[in-house]
């Protein structure tokens, strides 16, 4: 017998949750014939067989979360171990930063009596969810049955599964280990032609900013202290797919045509909905777009992931009534957030670039 393990699947991912077998066992497989699809935070992959052979059992059903390097599928053939290969690794030359783990909430660690344990059983309450009152920190009678009312009130608990599962993931990280600073500004758009493409221009206006500030298309590895300016912009765009958020790269778009970039767009899109994106295609963003705009809000604190060092916010346009060259006027203006890594990009950095990005907006094309 021998075993083939969920390979290496690029990017630091440490485990992916399987999304559908295409064999059972028994059957018998070729070389690079389709095994099972996982979902992982970037997208859903078909792992391929790594050589022919019968199978003799597999590992895990749909909706297992399964690590890196566990076990998928044991052949009958008795050929050793297997332990798996890259599948769509980015090498970048730098080491990502480890995943965050999650703060403890406020029952961890309070003394809690046998008698309330035994109640919180009864409840089925989870005792690290309930806020502790009683003296030193104790968890009272009391405190067990009012979460036990509150949670009377909710739907049953169920697990965080891929893409959602993956958003708190990356968050949590994001969270532990950003500095982040948020600058807001304004783009009067009323001059613009009618039909104009937003987003388009939206890329285009960071691409001019990026080129006159380079520090917000750059990567920052916080393990190493190191930062690395990059020339070429790659911009990672926000799709809202009903199922979480997904977010695909459009490449090098200083040196792309409006046409192209808007093909592209729609490509990466349809593909992202699709959960059939390529996963070569959600790599290795140097900044990052969030056109939330299109739902609703005005301005944000948005979420840096990194390495990235900045993200663009786009609020939703609206008619305001401003200052037009001394004299009152209603105009059609596009809010503007700009959320930087203040660890390694100064806010004199960041107001150049937001300037740079408002000004190419505001510009009549």
């Amino acid at each position: 017998m021998r075993q083939f393990t969920l390979p290496d699947l690029g990017e630091g991912l440490e485990e992916a949750e399987i999304v559908t077998w295409y064999v059972n066992e028994g059957d018998h497989v070729v070389t690079d014939q389709p095994l099972v699809s996982v979902e992982t935070d970037k997208a859903v992959v078909e792992i391929p067989a790594p050589s022919s052979g019968r199978i003799a059992r597999l590992f895990g059903a749909k909706g297992d979360i399964v690590k890196v390097g566990a076990p998928l599928v044991e052949f009958a053939e008795d050929a050793g171990q297997d332990t798996g290969t890259i599948v769509g690794e980015l090498d970048t030359g730098e080491q990502r930063p480890a995943p965050a783990t999650a703060s403890p909430t406020s029952g961890q660690g309070a003394q809690v009596f046998p008698a309330v344990r035994a109640l919180a059983r009864k409840l089925d309450v989870a005792l690290d969810l309930v806020e502790a009152t009683g003296p030193g920190g104790t968890i009272t009678r009391a405190d067990v049955e009012r979460a036990a009312k509150r949670m009377s009130h909710s739907g049953p608990a169920e697990p965080l599964r891929g893409l959602r599962r993956a958003m708190a993931q990356r968050m949590t990280a994001a969270h532990a280990e950003i500095v982040p600073a948020t600058v807001t500004d304004e783009a009067d758009i009323d001059d613009w032609r009618q039909g104009e493409d937003v987003t388009i221009r939206l890329a285009r206006a960071i691409a001019a900013a990026c080129k006159a500030e380079p520090a917000l298309n750059a990567w920052y590895h916080s393990g190493t202290g190191e930062r690395r300016l990059i020339e070429r912009i790659d911009l990672g765009i926000a799709v809202d797919t009903g199922g979480g958020l997904i977010v695909p790269v459009l490449r090098n778009v200083a040196e792309r045509s409006v046409s192209d970039l808007r093909a592209g767009l729609d490509r990466l899109r349809a593909d992202a909905i699709a959960r059939a994106i390529p996963p070569e295609e959600l790599r290795g963003a140097t900044i990052t777009l969030s056109n939330f705009g299109m739902i609703g809000g005005r301005f944000a604190n948005l979420i840096i992931v990194p390495p990235q060092t900045a993200i663009v916010g786009a609020g939703r346009i609206s008619e305001r009534v401003v200052a037009l060259r001394g004299q009152v006027a209603v105009r059609r203006t596009l809010p503007l957030s700009l959320t930087f890594d203040h660890r390694v990009v100064t806010g004199g950095e960041a107001a150049r670039f937001l300037v740079v990005l408002k000004s190419d907006i505001e510009r009549i094309s």
